[in-house]
């Protein structure tokens, strides 16, 4: 059985693509993922995909407009049967219609502990950048479930990153992003085992309350 079928959505380097690409091939995920989008043609996370056998689709936003881009997304996951959707630094916002036809079935990983450092435009670097200037002594990384809101969805896991009193933007950046491997890997794995326990029968609630 080759368990839940995976969408990623991406805009990046895809260091979190890759993590869930190895943890599949491992065995850490019971699933696999049948295909990658980007919103950016030069994304090298496109080029992770290739390297993994895996279908990528770049979808230009300056062809698709508003909702007509997001309900292109939906036409091409449907193609591929896929039933769960991975935002690995995906920087765009979904609307509710494609919200609406992934119902707590799509996950984010963000580069903080929600609720801090979280909503509109905080992503990325800019992220880390307001970890530092506010003086905390402690960041993280959090899996969500992707709601209508922005990161305000329900929390699967946080993981906790102390910030030490010499970090940069780069250094806190790269400590950051390896708990955000990690934490993702888990989350989806834990997901892909509640849907292919629907799938076969055994639990005919709803994956997420």
């Amino acid at each position: 059985m080759e368990g839940v079928r995976i969408g990623v959505l991406v805009s990046g380097g895809g260091t979190n693509l890759q993590a869930i690409i190895d943890a599949c091939q491992e065995g850490d995920i019971k699933g696999r993922i049948v295909l990658v989008i980007s919103n950016k043609k030069d994304a090298y996370a496109i080029e992770r995909a290739a390297e993994g056998g895996i279908r990528s689709e770049f979808v230009s936003p300056s062809i698709f407009k508003g909702e007509d881009y997001d309900r292109r997304l939906m036409e091409l996951f449907e193609e591929e049967g896929v039933q769960l959707v991975v935002l690995a630094g995906y920087l765009r916002v979904l609307s509710p219609l494609f919200i609406d036809g992934f119902r707590n079935r799509i996950i984010n990983i963000h580069p903080s502990l929600i609720p801090k450092f979280c909503g509109k435009g905080f992503y990325g670097e800019r992220v880390h950048s307001a970890v530092l200037e506010s003086g905390d002594r402690e960041t993280g990384a959090t899996v969500h479930i992707v709601d209508e809101g922005t990161d305000t969805g329900p929390i699967l896991l946080q993981e906790v990153v102390p910030v030490r009193k010499d970090d940069t933007v780069e250094t806190l950046k790269k400590r950051v992003l390896q708990v955000e491997h990690r934490i993702l890997v888990k989350a989806l794995g834990d997901m892909c085992l509640k849907l292919g326990n629907e799938n076969n029968g055994g639990n005919h609630e709803a994956s997420i309350d």
